[in-house]
This record gives C-alpha cells, sequence and structure tokens, in this order.
C-alpha cells in the first residue's frame, strides 16, 4: 500500500504533503525577508536622499551664530526667522525670483520647440547628409563649455546684450542633447501615421504639430523638465552675463552672497535662498513626477 493511500485512510497529510507545505513556508519566509530588507533599503535611500534638504531647512532658521560652532549641531538650541529677513534685506528676492522665472521659462519654450523641430527634420525626413549632420551636432557636444564663455560673451556684449534678458536667453534656445532625445523617441513611432497625413494633403509642419507631437507627449515632458531644472539652478551662464542685483537670476544672487562684503559667509541667510529658490521646482514636480517618470521610461522603448 503507497504513503498517499494509507494517509488517505489514516486522515493524516502524506509526505509528499509535508514536503510540499515545508517548501511553501520557506518560500514564503524568503520572499518576506527579501520584501522587508528591500524595504529597510528604499527608507534608508530615502533618508540619504533628503537628509540635505532637511539640513537646508533646519539651518536656515537657525540662528547665524550657531551656523560657525564646530562640531556643528544637526538640531539647533534655537530657532529664528532672522535669516529670511536678512534675505530680503541683502538682495531684490522678488525681481530674482522674477528673473528666473523669465530666464528658465523662455529658455524651456524655446529650447523645446527648436529642438523638437530638429528632431523631427533627423528622424522622420530623408534628406542628404543627414547622418553626417547628426554627427556633427553629436560630436559638439564634446566641446566644453567652458571654451565657449568667452567668445560668447565678447559676442552678445557687442550686440549690447549684456544685463538683459536676451544676453542669457538666447545662447540656450536649442540643445543638442535634446534634439538626440526627442530624435531617439520619434524614430519609434511608426512612419504610417506620417504617410497617411501626407496622403490627406498635409504638410510638414501640420504633420509635426498634429501627429508627432501629441504621440510624444511623454518625451517632451521629460525634456521641458530637465530643461527648465537646468535653467533654473544655472549659475556660470547668469552670473557671467549680469552685473547688477536687479538683473540676476536668484542662483547668481545666492552666489553673490557668499563671502560678499565681510569675512564670515551667512550659512543661514544663503540655505534660506536655497530653500526659496527649490521651493518651484518641488512643487512643480509633486504635480508632474507620474507622467515625469513615466516618459523617463516610454522613452528608452523603441
Amino acid at each position: 500500500m503507497s504513503s498517499a493511500t494509507s494517509a488517505a485512510m489514516t486522515g493524516r497529510p502524506s509526505r509528499e504533503d509535508q514536503e510540499h507545505q515545508k517548501m511553501l513556508r520557506r518560500a514564503r519566509t524568503r520572499h518576506m525577508i527579501a520584501r522587508i530588507l528591500t524595504y529597510i533599503l528604499l527608507i534608508a535611500m530615502t533618508i540619504i536622499i533628503i537628509f540635505p534638504l532637511l539640513i537646508v531647512l533646519i539651518t536656515s532658521f537657525t540662528p547665524n551664530k550657531l551656523t560657525q560652532t564646530w562640531p556643528p549641531k544637526v538640531i539647533p538650541e534655537s530657532f529664528t526667522f532672522d535669516n529670511y529677513t536678512s534675505l530680503f534685506q541683502r538682495m531684490p528676492i522678488g525681481k530674482q525670483l522674477l528673473n528666473t522665472v523669465i530666464f528658465a521659462g523662455a529658455v524651456t519654450v524655446f529650447s523645446v520647440f527648436f529642438d523638437s523641430l530638429a528632431a523631427y527634420g533627423l528622424s522622420r525626413i530623408d534628406f542628404k547628409g543627414r547622418g553626417l549632420l547628426l554627427g556633427i551636432l553629436i560630436a559638439t557636444m564634446m566641446i566644453p563649455g567652458m571654451a565657449l564663455l568667452i567668445p560668447v560673451y565678447k559676442l552678445l556684449a557687442s550686440m549690447g546684450l549684456v544685463n538683459t534678458y536676451w544676453g542669457i536667453i538666447i545662447p540656450r534656445m536649442a540643445d543638442v542633447g535634446g534634439i538626440f532625445l526627442l530624435r531617439q523617441f520619434f524614430i519609434s513611432l511608426p512612419k504610417d501615421l506620417d504617410n497617411a497625413a501626407r496622403i490627406d494633403g498635409a504638410g510638414e509642419f501640420r504633420i509635426f504639430l498634429q501627429i508627432i507631437l501629441p504621440n510624444a507627449k511623454s518625451s517632451v515632458l521629460v525634456v521641458t523638465m530637465f530643461n527648465f531644472m537646468g535653467n533654473w539652478n544655472d549659475l556660470l551662464w547668469p552670473l557671467i552675463m549680469t552685473s547688477r542685483p536687479e538683473t540676476r537670476t536668484i542662483t547668481a544672487g545666492l552666489a553673490m552672497l557668499t563671502g560678499h562684503g565681510s569675512s564670515v559667509t551667512p550659512y543661514g541667510v544663503v540655505m534660506a535662498g536655497a530653500l526659496i529658490s527649490a521651493l518651484p521646482l518641488l512643487i512643480i514636480f509633486f504635480f508632474i513626477q507620474k507622467s515625469f517618470v513615466q516618459g523617463i521610461a516610454m522613452t528608452g522603448i523603441k
């Protein structure tokens, strides 16, 4: 008589069933341990990522004399709003925020428009020398930006564009990285869409606006966000092209606070300005994070 038959007669589970149950319990235990370890790792990474922002937040409410003490204290003995009051007294924060919005917003709009147009031509239109042109564009990414600062500055200065919005906007109105990223996504779209539109009499610009862009919202959003964040946080170019406080962006204005007119750096005031500068980006990303992450994932799919 087999063990299964005897187990059925006695009403007890067979040896095979017992081994199967043990394997299931082991699998569940391993799965639970792996999940717990994953959560611990994610929590630790989240703390590491958020910790610098927490330091900025705490330091912005810390009296300046306490920020100079050693060893530094993560949680100070007292808090104050004087850093924010001093920030508004030291620099025209409202005007510089407006300058930053105009600079980053205008560059983003122009750059996304021109980048998407160039990407459309390099991905959807067959013309002689297309591969060579793409290679030249990619090769320009190897040129250090520092090598172009003086020639570009001298050119814009000769045009009287120093301390103007156009002076900081014009050199950023196109970006090779954005062109390449959008081109890679445009290639993945079926060309039957273009051909059907051409049969109906649509021109290239109409195909670009009404067919390609609506189907590439995710990749356009990624390029838009990268452009806006990069230009919002840009320091060197606005600092070079502006010399008056009322024409600077907020990052350039904060850079002038560091050791400006004093041997002691007002870390609390600088951190208050950094927090104000970062808040708009955090708010924007909070509302579009789902579409942004989805766009990054879809941009890599072909």
